[in-house]
């Protein structure tokens, strides 16, 4: 990246760290997007994963109280399993079918509760939503609200759901980092040196995130959140349509 796009990249990161602060999502998609603009997909996968760490590491230590660490362990668990079966099959990411994969992600926040009967309160719908986010994570780069389908269910406030996907995407994302560990071992000097400076910068912006997140009614929280995955995914599936035409 030239040094005005490497300066463009870090005002993404904390733009997107931001709201993924105050939403628990978003903020991943639109830094995925920005990515795969300008790099393979594998590499935009693991650069994604490297920052995302850092990103939902901070948000996780801000609201690590409000962490529901059983429901954590199960869906993790779901999402080894998912790393492994991909492994098996020998996954190989492109960048149209990324795209079109995140954005569709958004649909599932407007599907009626009812339809779903995953309660992640329990071990085994924990472990089937991190099977399915899991192997969406390593396939696209992020699992977007496939997780928040596992919490529709539950009686935990938005703090701890926050908190607990924060912690979640930690683990996903360094299994993500793993799994193209061969792309992250291809990147040069000069773009860890941006990556290095965009962490502590995916920190700030989830901290101010995190103080607009404590204004915000479970209500309202709820509306903005559908509303704004689903512009940034319709943007996504409209490039990937494109890119395969």
């Amino acid at each position: 990246m030239t040094f005005s796009l490497s300066l463009v990249f870090l005002g993404v990161v904390f733009f997107a760290s931001a709201l993924s602060g105050v939403f628990g999502m978003a903020g991943g998609l639109i830094l995925m997007g920005f990515l795969l603009a300008w790099m393979p997909a594998t590499t935009a996968i693991a650069v994604h994963g490297i920052i995302q760490m850092g990103s939902n590491a901070s948000r996780a230590w801000l609201s690590r109280r409000y962490i529901d660490w059983h429901i954590v362990a199960w869906i993790v668990l779901g999402v080894v399993v998912a790393a492994l079966l991909l492994a098996s099959l020998r996954y190989t990411p492109s960048e149209n079918v990324v795209l079109l994969l995140i954005g569709v992600m958004p649909v599932l926040v407007w599907l009626p509760r009812r339809w779903f009967r995953f309660d992640v309160s329990r071990p085994v719908d924990a472990i089937l939503c991190g099977l399915v986010a899991g192997g969406l994570t390593i396939a696209a780069g992020v699992s977007g609200p496939t997780i928040d389908i596992g919490f529709v269910r539950t009686r935990l406030d938005r703090r701890t759901v926050v908190a607990s996907k924060a912690a979640i995407q930690v683990i996903a994302h360094t299994i993500k980092v793993v799994f193209y560990f061969q792309a992250v071992l291809a990147l040069e000097r000069g773009q860890w040196g941006w990556i290095v400076l965009a962490i502590p910068l995916s920190f700030l912006g989830t901290r101010s995130g995190n103080a607009i997140l404590k204004r915000l009614t479970d209500a309202s929280f709820r509306g903005w959140t559908r509303w704004l995955v689903t512009l940034v995914g319709g943007y996504y599936a409209v490039r990937g349509v494109i890119g395969l035409i």
